[in-house]
């Protein structure tokens, strides 16, 4: 007795019909019939009426047993498989600074509590690894900001927050409530290495609204929050961030200053285009998921 020949009997009682039966199942129809045929001749009775096509008695009694075997197979093949499978691996999650707020290990302690069999590994980024990391295949996925624009890359948007400007506590504008575009223009702002992403070199100098021209530099290059605040505090460079980053950046001598009208921007994660693996799934699942239920209470999504 065949388990395919059980399928085919099923699905022609569903249906009703030899024909609707073999198009579901990508068969010919003399073949749905051929088998029906098969198992009558095997059981010695008839299982199926004719006009109209359902289940006898009989036919009724070996369906119960038919589900109950395909199931029982289906689950044969998934336990098979899992002991096939290669043995646990590991998801390399890249974050540039702070990635993506409170998200971000909030988004990794649910992981490993899923996932406890995976080895999840936080790899920190720099500027300059803004994309490159993950189409290099050194991490899987990455919290990073702003959302590049690459076709190579998917993009899950888990927060939208208000910038600031980050400046010496010395500078006459660091006691201000709140500053505007203009009045951070003309600061003398961090220097990027070359090899730094246009995406994130235009949002950290807020390239759009000084009309594509590049700021004035400071005096000291930066690859990482640190580098940033470090120069802020000695008044040598300005750095720029999303709101956030005065939550997990306190640094003494240094001031977070919200800029009133620049455009909200975006932290995400971000996954290589058609990526299929299971773990990364799981992990983008996570974090989209969380962001909504963390979002409004966390003040990151404009009022």
């Amino acid at each position: 007795m065949e388990l395919r020949r059980l399928e085919t009997l099923l699905v022609v009682a569903e249906e009703g019909h030899f024909g609707r039966a073999a198009e579901r199942l990508f068969l010919a129809k003399a073949t749905v019939t051929e088998h029906v045929k098969q198992l009558e001749q095997d059981f010695g009775t008839p299982l199926l009426d004719r006009n109209p096509v359902r289940l006898t008695p009989a036919g009724h009694r070996l369906a119960r047993h038919a589900r109950a075997l395909l199931a029982a197979a289906d689950l044969a093949r998934a336990d098979v498989a899992e002991a096939a499978s290669p043995e646990p691996g590991t998801l390399r999650v890249g974050v540039m600074g702070h990635g993506s707020a409170e998200l971000t290990p909030a988004t990794a302690q649910a992981f490993r509590m899923a996932h406890p069999e995976i080895d999840l590994r936080l790899v920190p980024l720099d500027f300059t690894e803004h994309v490159s990391a993950l189409l290099e295949h050194r991490v899987d996925v990455a919290f990073v900001r702003p959302a590049p624009v690459d076709e190579r890359v998917e993009i899950d948007v888990l927060t939208t927050e208000r910038r600031i400007v980050v400046v010496s506590a010395r500078w006459e504008l660091a006691d201000a409530p709140e500053v505007r575009l203009a009045d951070v223009l003309d600061l003398p702002f961090i220097r990027l290495p070359e090899r730094t992403p246009r995406p994130f070199t235009d949002y950290l100098y807020f390239t759009a609204a000084r009309g594509g021209e590049s700021p004035r530099r400071g005096q000291d290059d930066a690859v990482n929050p640190h580098e940033v605040l470090a120069t802020a505090a000695a008044g040598r460079g300005a750095g720029s961030a999303l709101e956030s980053f005065e939550r997990f950046y306190p640094w003494p001598g240094t001031r977070c200053v919200p800029v009133a009208d620049a455009p909200w921007e975006h932290s995400v994660l971000v996954s290589r285009a058609g990526d299929e693996d299971p773990h990364v799934r799981a992990f983008r699942t996570l974090a989209t998921g969380l962001a909504r239920e963390l979002g409004p209470g966390l003040r990151l999504t404009p009022a």
